[in-house]
């Protein structure tokens, strides 16, 4: 279950984490590591560009997952981006943000604890929708837990398995727009 994060608690975690950035950047200046230090401050410019992109995709419940998704204790790291600016057509929030909540989920009871899992998801616009590659790496415990997940049907969302393997798993998640007339 994850947490329903309050305004506060949002406030309090994002101050942390921009104390530990400042304090990553002031460590290495003061070992005159001037480099690493730019360095530093120039992930963080495309961090906070990959958040802005994020925000703007009018996704609220997918990009609030996405964003405190590395606050929790989870046995994977989660790492994302979007590849365009805008998505022009209007996606069902609720449905993605189910759905990738249940992923998330099963994924983490599914690989090995304490172990170096990532996962990474991309987000593309297209003329018809938009499409989600998500790209783990790590070591997986239960694939047969996995496979049961995505051979479950949703009218919404098209999931195609590109890879499930014991250290590999490669998904296209495809949402299309939600018509005009559909709430």
């Amino acid at each position: 279950m994850e947490k329903d994060w309050n305004m506060i608690e949002v406030l309090r975690h994002a101050r942390h984490d921009w104390l530990n950035k400042i304090q990553l950047i002031k460590g290495n200046l003061s070992l005159n590591k001037v480099d690493r230090a730019k360095e530093i401050i120039d992930e963080i410019v495309v961090e906070a560009q990959q958040e802005a992109r994020l925000s703007n995709l009018n996704l609220p419940g997918f990009a609030s997952l996405l964003l405190t998704y590395n606050w929790e204790n989870h046995y994977f790291q989660l790492e994302y981006e979007v590849l365009d600016d805008t998505i022009s057509g209007r996606l069902d929030d609720f449905v993605l943000s189910e759905w990738t909540g249940s992923f998330f989920a099963i994924l983490d009871s599914s690989v090995r604890p304490y172990h170096d899992n990532h996962l990474s998801v991309s987000i593309r616009h297209e003329k018809e929708g938009a499409r989600f590659f998500f790209d783990f790496s790590g070591i997986l415990t239960d694939i047969d837990k996995l496979d049961q997940f995505f051979k479950k049907k949703n009218d919404d969302i098209t999931a195609a398995v590109q890879e499930l393997a014991e250290e590999e798993l490669a998904l296209e998640l495809f949402m299309p727009f939600i018509a005009n007339d559909k709430e």
